[in-house]
């Protein structure tokens, strides 16, 4: 049985910029509240954090499989969970004044009987890095990560 997880923000930044911080492996540890670095593993082939990308994150391995900017991202968990088949997909849509930030995750359990403990736990994860995003990029300063070349 999947499980799916929809959580959403909003930015007052442009879709443009939440969307650079979004893509960028090296900044999900500045707005998601990481205790480790995240890094890209592998460059995509169009775009260094594009499609066919790998980011860890930890004990996390994740793979970009969508990326269109300023509007979809999406990546899926290649390790680092009980879970299989997991893919998020993070849609940006024009919100008064900024960024409507939409983060929707499917995924299967891999042990039995975990599949409701997994869609609380990412619940709160996707709830947090949604709303961290939404936040840093509201207060982004030109030395951030995102504004560096790839």
């Amino acid at each position: 049985m999947p499980y799916r997880i929809d959580v959403s923000a909003t930015s007052s930044a442009p879709p443009e910029i939440v969307f650079d911080h979004l893509a960028k492996a090296v900044t999900w540890a500045d707005w998601g509240g990481f205790p480790f670095k995240s890094i890209r593993e592998r460059a995509g082939a169009a775009d260094p954090d594009g499609i066919g990308s790998i980011r860890r994150a930890g004990r996390f391995r994740e793979e970009v499989v969508a990326f269109d900017p300023p509007a979809h991202y999406a990546y899926t968990m290649l390790a680092g969970a009980p879970l299989k088949d997991y893919r998020a997909d993070v849609t940006l849509g024009s919100a008064a004044g900024g960024t409507a930030i939409r983060w929707e995750a499917r995924f299967e359990r891999r042990i039995p009987g975990t599949g409701a403990l997994l869609r609380a736990a990412f619940t709160l994860l996707l709830r947090r890095l949604a709303r961290g995003l939404a936040r840093h990029a509201d207060r982004c300063e030109t030395g951030c990560a995102a504004h560096r070349a790839a």
